[in-house]
Order: C-alpha cells, then structure tokens, then sequence
C-alpha cells in the first residue's frame, strides 16, 4: 500500500479556523507511532497541472484560485473558504496526490492508496470554491480514471459528516459515476442534499445517529446498489467529523464504525474493482478523533 503526503499542505492556514495544518501534523504522527507507516510506501506528492485540474473545473475557474492567492494575510473566496500564501500549492498537491494514486492503481503498481493531504476537496462543484476546498480532489480521480479504457464504471463512497456536494455537481448526470454519501441532514452545505437520480445515493442522518443505525442504512441502501454498479474503481472520500467529538455536527461515530464501513468496501472492490482503492481524506476536526480513525482506516486498507 502507497501513502501520499507532503508538509506543504500544511502551508495552507488561517489562525483559529478548524480546517488547520495541525490535522495532518496529527494524522502523520499517529500512523508512525503506530507503525503503520513502516507497512506503507510513503511518496510525496506533486503539484497536478493546469490541464489536469481542466477535466473538472473550467479553465477560468483554474486562473482565478491560481490568481486569487494572497502575498500576505488571508482572502476569503466565499463565506467559509479561504487562501493564505502558499494556499495554492497545499491545494494543487492536494490534487495531484490523488491523480497520482488513481495513476498508481491503473497501472497496477498498487493496489491501494491512501492520500494524507490537505485542504479538502468534496464540497469544491464545478466553478465553485466551498467549504474549505478549493479543487474537488476526488473528482480529479475519477475523471482520470475513465480516460482509461478498462475504467467504465467508478464509484465514490463519501463518508463526511457533509454532504459531498461538489462530487455531485461534477457528476449529477454521468450514471457510470455512482456517488454515496452519507450526511447529517438539514445541515451544511444545504445543497444538493435532496438531489435524486439513480447513481447519486445519499443517506442523510438525523442529529444524534449512532453507528448502529447507520451500518443497517449502508447496509441496506448502499451496498446492494454499489454492488449492482460493479464499479471498476473504488474511490472513498474519507471524512470523520461524524465521529461523536467532532465539534461540528451531532453525529455520534466511533472508530469501530469506520473500520466497520472500510472492511465492506474492501469486500466491494475485491469483488468487483480487483481490489483497487483510492482512498483521500476530507473532514475532521478534533484531532485525536481524526488521528484515531484514520488510523482504523489505514490498518483496515493496508490488510493489517
């Protein structure tokens, strides 16, 4: 299994926001000190290209993040997005270490990847830079993915406790694209959360779900039509701000819950996907929480 990183990512600040460079300082440190690091084949990550970030987001939108960066101090590119000197590499590696891991599995140098990067990429739509993220990391991925001819059905499993609202803008009307996403309701990014078509399955969670609850709803409304799409790719958007510490949602997950729903999508790619995975993180912002289930996810992915 190969990890990708990069210390730039944690260039990308704003003094008390929650989605701060302590998060992946967090996450690197607990997989060395549980020697899962050891297991792994860690590279960093380079900056993805212009005509890459293009497959998704329109040329104009691509010029504006890579003009809109600061020299000094912080911008807000909406209410809740923001840019720092040195925003934009943390963003562009962000990209391209998940276009090199879906490189990485095409090729079959891998098998499973994990991306340890920062900012997060799912709330990023088409020409729009929200909740946090700047370019729609796994949309990147998927996008790549089928350019390649063996590729014609890829599935994303988002986890976050927000709804991906960006994956499914980019992917809303393309079937061969089945999105999961799991989210507590009435709740940020109130977009798309009531969208309906067939290959967009959301399963919005009342505030206050326990883990229990939410295995029999994946259990019930995800696996069965994941495991009808028969995607040649598994990519997981991995978020754990519904982790019941995370200071903002109300969903109560503990990290059993997580090794729990990466040990059914092991079983799904393995079935269907020749055990390929992308795996990138999204939210979480308490970071034992985060450090803690990454750690779950990782050891689950990595087969330990």
């Amino acid at each position: 299994m190969k990890l990708y990183t990069h210390p730039d990512c944690e260039l990308h600040q704003m003094r008390g926001h929650p989605e701060r460079p302590d998060r992946l300082r967090a996450v690197m440190q607990r997989l060395s000190e549980s020697g899962l690091l050891d297991d792994m084949n860690v590279k960093l990550a380079e900056e993805i290209s212009d005509d890459m970030l293009a497959m998704i987001h329109p040329e104009e939108y691509v010029t504006a993040i890579n003009e809109a960066e600061p020299k000094e101090g912080v911008i807000k590119v909406d209410p809740d997005t923001y840019m720092s000197p040195g925003s934009k590499r943390a963003a562009r590696l962000a990209a391209g270490a998940c276009l090199q891991a879906t490189q990485d599995v095409l090729s079959g140098e891998e098998k499973r990847v994990f991306c340890a990067v920062r900012p997060p990429g799912h709330h990023a739509e088409v020409a729009a830079a929200m909740g946090f993220c700047l370019f729609n990391n796994i949309a990147l991925a998927a996008e790549y993915a089928l350019k390649d001819e063996r590729i014609n059905r890829v599935a994303i499993v988002d986890f976050d406790v927000h709804h991906c609202n960006g994956t499914v803008d980019i992917f809303k009307d393309r079937p061969e694209v089945m999105v999961c996403s799991s989210f507590q309701d009435n709740y940020y990014p109130n977009r798309y959360l009531d969208y309906t078509n067939e290959h967009i399955i959301n399963l919005p969670m009342a505030p206050g779900t326990k883990g229990d609850e939410w295995r029999k709803r994946v259990e019930n409304e995800w696996l069965p039509k994941l495991e009808g799409h028969k995607p040649d790719l598994l990519l997981i958007s991995a978020g754990f701000d519904a982790h019941r510490d995370d200071p903002l949602a109300q969903i109560e997950f503990v990290e059993g819950d997580y090794a729990w729903v990466t040990n059914q999508l092991m079983a799904l790619a393995k079935n269907h996907s020749e055990d390929r995975i992308v795996s990138t993180m999204e939210g979480g912002y308490n970071l034992e929480a985060l450090a803690s289930c990454v750690e779950k996810h990782v050891s689950r992915v990595l087969g330990s």
